[in-house]
């Protein structure tokens, strides 16, 4: 028989161990914050917002593939982000976000298991984060939210955090060249109506970022 194919999506709590925690540290506490902070003038706002237990989700609008390692060096907690199935096919790019802390799911139905990861993450001194946004958005509008999010917090009992992101959609690499600032949101309590949720969450990144909410179907996930 062949070596069982690991399983991404379903992650117990065990995952989110010190070994884990040092890389996501080692790498985005330093080497990224180091980059962001000498070509982007990294600001960061709002941190007294931030609970201080983890019963919340972190959940950032998204630009860039630098978002999620610059959330990860920003919040107090190591944060474990959802990635899409498709890149855990790629060999070295598996290890490197499976080290990170991320965890894969089909980005077109959340089921049984991304709930239980969420879940045992909670169990755990990490946080989940997700983009409700599910891609990167275009620059100055938020479009493309799904309600996903605000179902896993009424699942998880977890309150909502909004953190608006600026910047990171501009590539930079002289030293000073860029701007980014970064500002976090009086959490939002999770309710049974995920409808509530998101739209409050849509007015705090309006506010938090300056950007304007392009109205479109919400999807389900």
């Amino acid at each position: 028989m062949g070596k069982e194919k690991k399983n991404y999506s379903k992650r117990p709590a065990e995952t989110f161990n010190k070994f884990r925690s040092f890389f996501q540290i080692l790498v985005c506490k330093y080497f990224y914050m180091i980059r962001l902070k000498l070509v982007y003038r990294l600001k960061v706002e709002g941190l007294e917002n931030v609970p201080a237990d983890n019963e919340y989700i972190v959940c950032p609008n998204h630009l860039s593939t630098l978002d999620p390692p610059l959330i990860c060096g920003v919040m107090p907690r190591r944060v474990s982000f959802m990635a899409k199935q498709e890149l855990f096919d790629i060999r070295f790019l598996r290890w490197w976000i499976d080290w990170l802390g991320a965890f894969a799911v089909n980005r077109e139905s959340l089921g049984p298991s991304t709930i239980k990861t969420v879940m045992n993450i909670k169990k755990s001194k990490w946080v989940f984060g997700i983009f409700p946004q599910g891609t990167r958005g275009v620059p100055g509008t938020i479009e493309g939210v799904t309600k996903g999010f605000a179902g896993l917090a009424k699942i998880t009992k977890c309150a909502v955090l909004p953190v608006g992101i600026i910047g990171t959609n501009e590539v930079k690499r002289l030293p000073f060249s860029g701007q980014i600032v970064v500002r976090i949101g009086k959490p939002i309590p999770y309710c049974d109506d995920p409808q509530e949720m998101v739209s409050k969450w849509i007015e705090a990144i309006q506010e938090l970022t300056g950007f304007k909410y392009v109205e479109a179907e919400i999807k389900n996930n």
